[in-house]
């Protein structure tokens, strides 16, 4: 007996010390101060509205510098022909504050990976990529962890004519070790005049976060709950899977 207690017991010891997903590297668009270890990658895949998958990777070569490359298209699933973006999406992220008793972390960042279909007309994403942003993040002990999150962004996609510069602010709280649930706001100030896609409202966006053995994570994602588009009038439901391990 004590032998089966032992073969249960030790594997999930060491997959419990083996975890790698330690604080959220995005809440659901918008990022938040964490960067990934020294010596991980992370790949990720989102399912998202007309057939959309957009795949990416990043990689941790310090705990305070990481980088990655994403790509993908629309009708990727189902019939027709594939649109594919425009380019390959960059991202490098710098720590350049961690996060003490009194302070949260700083993290500044540059990112061109844009999300839902690409708009030819005016060279922009149905959701504008960030640009260069910088972002706070500072976690509590509030029946599990409570995270806050804001932030700002300079987006480079502005051929529709605006652009402002835009805020962001979001909120990650754990309902148990394996369950949490995600909140974010962009502001989209860059988002509301000239041939812009959103109405003023901003896009709210929410999600149930899963987090498997500390290494597999799926996100159920509602996207754009207040309804800021024209072109698109109801919330867009995404799936995001995302695998962090070793190298």
């Amino acid at each position: 007996m004590r032998r089966i207690l032992l073969w249960i017991f030790i594997p999930v010891v060491l997959m419990a010390q083996d975890a790698l997903i330690v604080e959220p590297l995005d809440l659901i668009d918008m990022p938040t101060a964490g960067t990934l270890m020294r010596g991980s990658f992370q790949a990720q895949l989102r399912a998202y509205a007309n057939g959309g998958l957009l795949g990416g990777l990043e990689v941790g070569l310090t705990d305070r510098f990481m980088f990655g490359i994403s790509y993908g298209g629309t009708n990727l699933i189902g019939r027709g022909a594939v649109d594919w973006n425009p380019q390959v999406g960059a991202t490098v992220r710098y720590r350049l504050l961690e996060e003490d008793l009194n302070i949260p972390a700083l993290t500044l960042g540059y990112d061109s990976q844009g999300y839902g279909a690409y708009i030819d007309s005016t060279e922009r994403y149905m959701n504008k990529s960030l640009g260069v942003f910088a972002v706070l993040s500072k976690n509590y002990e509030f029946l599990g962890n409570f995270g806050l999150h804001g932030g700002l962004n300079y987006s480079f996609e502005h051929k529709d004519g605006d652009k402002d510069l835009n805020f962001f602010v979001g909120a990650d709280k754990s309902l148990n070790p394996e369950l949490s649930f995600v909140a974010e706001y962009d502001f989209a100030i860059n988002d509301n005049s000239g041939k812009a896609v959103g109405k003023g409202n901003g896009y709210l966006n929410a999600a149930l976060r899963w987090i498997f053995a500390g290494r597999l994570q799926i996100d159920f994602i509602m996207k754009n709950i207040l309804n800021n588009t024209d072109k698109i009038s109801s919330i867009s439901r995404e799936i995001k899977i995302t695998y962090v391990e070793i190298f």
